[in-house]
């Protein structure tokens, strides 16, 4: 997904956004830190692969996915980080790692860890490993509509 396609689907929706540039960097705590965005703040985004369905859970950067809790609470036998190679040709204009957490683009189930919900603004990576898109938490939760459950702990 593009940032125009995700800046189109927000303006749409006639959603207040604002894009952030930084140095490029990698893993959340590196675009945390270029990005002058707290740890907490930044939500990113891990494909899971959840009884074989493809699914985006998104988190607080500084934290990780309890992989147990995410497969009681879900009821599923079998849940797992997804590799690259599995999931990168679904987001064609996307770098991977840097997929916007919009799964409901995708018919994809959206989980986001409860310690989300208590931020007024969350800021995630907009496609690319040097922009991020920063927005309120409501209207994020109004256009994805993801499954809040308690699924990740502190890293």
């Amino acid at each position: 997904m593009p940032i125009k396609k995700v800046k189109d689907y927000l303006n749409s929706n006639d959603i207040k956004y604002v894009i952030i540039s930084h140095s490029p960097a990698y893993t959340s705590m590196e675009v945390a830190a270029s990005a002058h965005v707290c740890g907490h703040d930044l939500a990113k985004t891990v494909m899971v692969k959840i009884d074989g369905k493809m699914t985006m859970v998104v988190l607080p950067a500084s934290y990780k996915i309890d992989f147990g809790l995410l497969k009681e609470l879900t009821g599923t036998n079998n849940v797992e980080l997804a590799e690259e190679d599995e999931f990168k040709v679904m987001f064609p204009n996307c770098e991977v790692g840097a997929m916007p957490p919009f799964g409901n683009l995708y018919n994809m189930e959206v989980f986001v860890s409860e310690t989300l919900t208590m931020d007024i603004e969350i800021a995630f990576a907009a496609g690319f490993h040097n922009e991020l898109i920063k927005m309120t938490y409501k209207d994020f939760k109004n256009l994805v509509n993801p499954i809040v459950m308690k699924i990740s702990v502190l890293a």
